[in-house]
């Protein structure tokens, strides 16, 4: 078990279940036997387990449970402007392929009433991304989390993503990035909408 600081200010834990960890690194093993490979030989020897540890790793979203992360820094607040969380890095696997897509996800609430802690929206972003996924139902899901736990005026979410599976087989058109969006309540209005893209798309100075 290792426990490293993140980059919005958690402790993560890198724990790994045992006997699903061994289940993993034999089935692992036996992928680079089917491939091939000799996974005795010296540089693939602790391969299985690495990767065991990686997958595990990479889905720990499935341990996590978005509405709560909200639930755990919900707060009174009579504030009813936008609320904005941009340029979350995203890293998740394409369901498909289990081949990776990254990106940035740009986030939006209008509270009514109540607001949530600004790290639990990227920890949200992260409980979701952190799956076998769609970038489609991702976008969704992270407007869902948000409108269920706290019933603001609107959510908005973009996601833009480059997807290795079109990069590295298939199609193979390296520099192409998927773009999705899910809108629910104020940001419905074109003219509220247009201003989310606005601050979503300025740099700041």
């Amino acid at each position: 078990m290792g426990k490293i600081k993140d980059i919005i200010g958690y402790e993560r834990i890198d724990s790994y279940e045992p006997e699903k960890l061994e289940k993993l690194r034999h089935h692992y093993a036996e992928i680079l036997n089917l491939i091939g490979e000799d996974p005795k030989r010296e540089g693939l020897i602790e391969t299985p387990l690495r990767v065991a540890k990686s997958i595990q790793f990479l889905t720990q979203g499935y341990d996590h449970d978005p509405e709560e992360i909200l639930l755990s820094a919900k707060f009174k607040e009579d504030y009813r402007e936008m609320v904005i969380v941009k340029d979350i890095e995203i890293f998740s696997m394409c369901e498909h392929h289990m081949i990776p897509f990254i990106g940035k996800a740009h986030v939006a609430y209008i509270p009514n009433g109540y607001i949530t802690g600004l790290s639990k929206i990227a920890r949200v972003v992260e409980a979701y991304a952190r799956r076998l996924q769609v970038q489609e139902r991702l976008t969704s899901q992270i407007k869902d989390a948000i409108n269920n736990t706290l019933n603001p005026l609107g959510v908005a979410v973009v996601i833009e993503a480059k997807h290795l599976c079109m990069a590295m087989r298939g199609i193979q058109k390296q520099s192409s990035v998927t773009t999705t969006s899910d809108f629910t309540g104020a940001f419905n209005k074109q003219e509220t909408r247009n201003e989310f893209i606005n601050l979503i798309s300025a740099k700041l100075s």
